[in-house]
């Protein structure tokens, strides 16, 4: 792929409308609103728009790429063992797999339009742009500071808030995102399998089919076959996570697909293996970013506006 253009900055804030095919919140105390919704034609791709001011994301993956324009203040996020601050004006990028945290900078917070593709939509985009099959796209810079790239993915942010065109839609959406893959893409590095990192996948797939069940670290450890202080050690270095945290996400990300549905959200706390709902209000949060309630909504494509 192509090595990344010079980058100029862009525009400070731009302003979005509330729409349909989203629900949203809005915290009085904070005053924080996220808004949420899906592109269902890009393999249901997700979208957050949001400002956080006093929110906190814990460390956590995403299966999807998370591709973010800040449109106001100051984002930091850890990403692996590295910081990274990102300025209004600039893109987050982050792998899919990849763990990281999100804050405000500053007394602020930020303004973020965000989306979650999927591997499979991006590397079509990126075969669709070069014309021949191409391999996964990686983004090795988390930070990039792109003024023409920033503002196609909020032009396609808009559309794919309010329009209904399919050929506007789609047409957006390549071209953004193939931008965005040949100014800033690269070939992921190859890794091996080692040794360790095969015995922690038969882990991930215990918790994979058992996740919703309560889970000792003898049980896991026994998985890997390796004692449980090795266990853990590996497994952080490996996943990112402790094994704990990483089992929450993967009640997280099971209850978004139950909620996508339209299951009930108590019913579903329950399904995954949270105590009660509030903990799962709780730990969803922290990780998606908005609440349950929203996700549900969004998913059924109901139109509110929701105050807390």
């Amino acid at each position: 792929m192509p090595a990344s253009a010079t980058p100029t900055p862009i525009s400070h804030e731009r302003a979005l409308a509330d729409s349909a095919l989203a629900a949203s919140v809005l915290d009085h105390e904070a005053n924080e609103t996220a808004k949420f919704w899906k592109a269902e034609e890009f393999d249901s791709l997700e979208l957050l728009r949001a400002r956080y001011i006093r929110h906190r994301f814990c460390p956590h993956t995403h299966p999807t790429f998370a591709i973010a324009v800040i449109t106001y203040g100051i984002e930091t996020f850890q990403l692996g063992r590295q910081n990274h601050t990102a300025l209004a004006g600039t893109l987050a990028l982050v792998n899919p797999g990849e763990v990281h945290t999100g804050q405000a900078g500053d007394g602020r917070g930020w303004k973020y339009c965000v989306f979650y593709p999927s591997i499979a939509v991006m590397q079509r985009a990126a075969t669709l742009v070069a014309d021949k099959p191409q391999p996964v796209p990686y983004f090795p810079t988390p930070v990039v500071q792109d003024e023409p790239v920033a503002g196609l993915l909020l032009q396609l942010h808009q559309t794919l808030e309010h329009s209904i065109s399919p050929l506007e839609r789609e047409s957006r959406f390549l071209w953004a995102m193939g931008q965005l893959v040949q100014r800033h893409g690269a070939v992921r590095p190859a890794t091996g399998m080692p040794k360790d990192r095969r015995a922690i996948q038969r882990a991930r797939d215990y918790l994979e089919f058992n996740y919703s069940q309560p889970i000792t670290l003898e049980q896991l450890a026994g998985q890997a076959h390796l004692s449980p202080f090795h266990f853990l050690r590996v497994f952080r270095d490996v996943v990112g996570l402790p094994p704990h945290a990483y089992l929450t996400q993967m009640r997280v990300l099971r209850a978004k697909q139950l909620l996508a549905v339209g299951n009930p959200i108590i019913q579903v706390a329950q399904d995954v293996g949270f105590v009660d709902q509030s903990h799962l209000n709780k730990h969803f949060k922290r990780i998606v970013g908005v609440t349950p309630k929203q996700y549900a909504d969004a998913s059924a494509d109901t139109h509110f506006y929701l105050s807390l």
